[in-house]
């Protein structure tokens, strides 16, 4: 389908990984967006209490709060996006994005998916997420089968991330330096994406039918499949599966292009998606708001990008 010139914007909404103790600054600088941030501290003061942010428990509902802080900052000036795509636990704060829930319905099921991730634990303790470059999926994905890991995020043609035991990281690291490639331990305390969270499907699936879906105004990706979704049937069935199956996040990238999109911008915290859609898809114009200082240089950078 040929799009022409029209300008069509990309809202992308990181995982875990870049969070830290500044994210919530810029959006607090929005009357709204503070007033936001406060009624979700509120709700959720042992998250908000400056414990450990990398703690599966406080990240994901931290890492919701702190885009749909960002989203709430900027609305008012963005243009209506084309399309929003969410990397792991942003998928749920995509649904945020689009308004298909409020922010305190979407930190409080970003709550509810860790406590049954968490709860993962109890079946397979010491789990580990591991990111894995510098050689082919193919060869990746052998290197991870070989020592019990699953591959649960597809990043690039030659990166991935892959979860299973910590007890066999270190062995897996060592083959895949030795075989040419990189691998960097993640600070992420469950193995995402993988079969060792399978217990946590149906019981979050359950939840999110419970949760009232107000009319989306974008469509969201699903992580697993990179196909558009628009309704809380399909909603509720990817984002449950997500959870114990593998990201599909290069064909996430591609689907965007193809769709059309011509700006892109990441709701933060981080950068780690901003680059890697720069590297896979050059011609689309993308930014974080981690490059911003101020909300006014983000709709200058808007304004400019949709001309």
């Amino acid at each position: 389908m040929a799009y022409g010139a029209q300008p069509r914007l990309l809202l992308l909404c990181p995982g875990q990984g870049g969070q830290h103790a500044q994210m919530f600054d810029l959006a607090r600088t929005s009357a709204s967006a503070a007033a936001l941030i406060d009624g979700l501290s509120a709700a959720m003061p042992r998250v908000f209490d400056g414990a450990d942010i990398y703690a599966n428990s406080n990240a994901q509902p931290l890492i919701v709060a702190a885009t749909l802080g960002m989203w709430e900052a900027i609305r008012e000036f963005a243009p209506r996006p084309a399309l929003v795509a969410g990397y792991s636990i942003g998928e749920l704060a995509a649904y945020g994005v689009a308004g298909a829930f409020n922010a305190v319905t979407a930190t409080g099921l970003a709550a509810r998916r860790a406590q049954l991730m968490d709860a993962c634990l109890g079946t397979h303790p010491g789990q580990a997420l591991l990111a894995l470059s510098g050689l082919s999926l193919k060869r990746l994905e052998e290197l991870a089968t070989s020592h019990a890991f699953h591959i649960s995020i597809e990043t690039g043609d030659d990166a991935c991330v892959a979860g299973g035991l910590a007890q066999t990281a270190r062995k897996l690291e060592t083959d895949a330096i030795a075989a040419g490639g990189r691998c960097t331990l993640l600070p992420v305390e469950v193995a995402s994406h993988t079969p060792f969270m399978q217990d946590a499907v149906r019981p979050f699936a359950d939840a999110l039918r419970q949760t009232a879906f107000g009319p989306m105004t974008a469509p969201v990706l699903a992580g697993i499949d990179a196909t558009a979704v628009d309704s809380k049937e399909q909603a509720v069935n990817v984002l449950s599966r997500q959870m114990a199956e593998k990201i599909r996040w290069l064909a996430c990238m591609d689907a965007c292009a193809e769709a059309g999109i011509t700006y892109a911008l990441e709701l933060g915290p981080g950068s780690a998606l901003t680059k890697m859609l720069q590297a896979r898809h050059p011609h689309i114009n993308t930014r974080s708001i981690a490059d911003f200082r101020t909300l006014d240089g983000i709709g200058k950078w808007l304004d400019r990008a949709a001309e």
